[in-house]
């Protein structure tokens, strides 16, 4: 596996990011269609705005189940950062770093995390900022 870094840490997965969200996306689009042509015959109708509603269910499972997973995601690593920053300190990570910030910084060496948590703070650094100011990268291999 390639050694990872702030250009190659997003993961994308070809069958979910792509063929899956262009196949209930084309789905979406055809029953829609379907549902128009469909609009005077009352025998074509009612199945036709069933698969819209269908699709459209898909589509809000796609989205959510990446949210759901995401978020719990977030959470584990809150929790094991917090902890990293307890080892190292004996207190908690600053109350004031958000979580997207956290998530960043997840990435960060043992030898700088502290001082970038720190300047997080001051600086008000975004998620995307943290991570670009890191110079020794820590991978993480398990985040989907």
């Amino acid at each position: 596996m390639k050694t990872q870094n702030y250009s190659n840490h997003r993961r994308m997965i070809l069958l979910y990011h792509g063929l899956l969200f262009l196949m209930i996306l084309l789905s979406l689009i055809g029953s829609s269609i379907n549902l128009a042509k469909s609009w005077g015959d009352p025998t074509r109708f009612y199945s036709a705005a069933l698969l819209v509603v269908a699709f459209v269910c898909f589509a809000l499972l796609f989205i959510f189940t990446r949210m759901f997973a995401l978020r719990a995601q977030d959470r584990a690593i809150r929790a094991e950062e917090n902890l990293r920053h307890f080892v190292m300190t004996g207190k908690l990570l600053d109350s004031r770093l958000t979580v997207r910030q956290i998530v960043g910084l997840r990435f960060a060496g043992d030898d700088e995390f502290l001082a970038l948590a720190k300047r997080a703070v001051d600086e008000n650094l975004s998620e995307e900022d943290i991570k670009k100011a890191i110079k020794n990268w820590r991978a993480d291999t398990y985040r989907v």
